[in-house]
């Protein structure tokens, strides 16, 4: 899978690419990530890529010329999503994750100040995520989570995929509690069904605490009625 992340600052992504699991997916080649500075597609002796805004508006704006230019320079001959981050976009969630980590190609387009042009919206892009009702300096760490969420579910990456399936969101509703040894810690125990052996028992509890914590905490996603 190849993703072009398009960025103003393409070192926020240094420590990023070369650590966890996003690192593992890429030397596994079955990431392949491309960092392209739009910096590199702006003209004049300064490469000026933002300018002030129609309307008097506080805040700069990124040109439209220089966005275009680099996102055709990463097109090819098939369909590609080309993902913008923006607070108006769809809020981002795992289905989301789920169906772009079958794309062969992704663009991620990493805004910055104020807005990009409303013509490169309309124009070039094919969808608008938000990781939430707050607002970032810009798209990159909205791209990093997009890029991570993605890359764990990628072939061969987790060295057990059940670990991915059994994840909150993947299934309606949260994730269940975990413990590790020591069996005792500070006077707590691992609840007895855990080390019980018996796995009909186990899946009986997962399912129980993954709904009650689900009811508590996001009543939003349950669906047991």
């Amino acid at each position: 899978m190849r993703i072009d992340i398009l960025t103003l600052f393409p070192g926020m992504f240094d420590g990023f690419i070369t650590g966890s699991m996003v690192a593992k997916a890429v030397k596994q080649k079955v990431l392949d990530l491309r960092r392209v500075d739009i910096r590199h597609y702006a003209e004049g002796k300064h490469r000026q890529t933002d300018d002030y805004a129609y309307g008097g508006f506080a805040g700069m704006v990124l040109k439209p010329e220089p966005l275009y230019r680099t996102i055709n320079h990463c097109l090819g001959c098939r369909p590609t999503p080309v993902i913008y981050f923006s607070p108006q976009g769809r809020r981002l969630d795992q289905q989301i994750i789920q169906g772009y980590s079958n794309c062969r190609h992704l663009i991620l387009l990493c805004g910055h100040y104020k807005e990009i042009d409303q013509r490169i919206r309309d124009l070039c892009v094919s969808d608008e995520i938000s990781l939430g009702d707050y607002v970032l300096s810009g798209g990159e760490i909205a791209a990093m989570t997009v890029i991570d969420g993605i890359a764990r579910l990628l072939p061969g990456v987790l060295s057990d995929p059940e670990s991915a399936r059994s994840d909150s969101f993947n299934e309606p509703g949260l994730g269940f509690p975990c413990w590790t040894r020591p069996d005792e810690f500070m006077g707590q125990s691992v609840p007895p069904v855990l080390t019980s052996g018996n796995h009909t028992l186990v899946n009986e509890w997962i399912v129980q605490r993954s709904g009650r914590l689900t009811r508590t905490r996001r009543p939003d996603l349950d669906d047991s009625e």
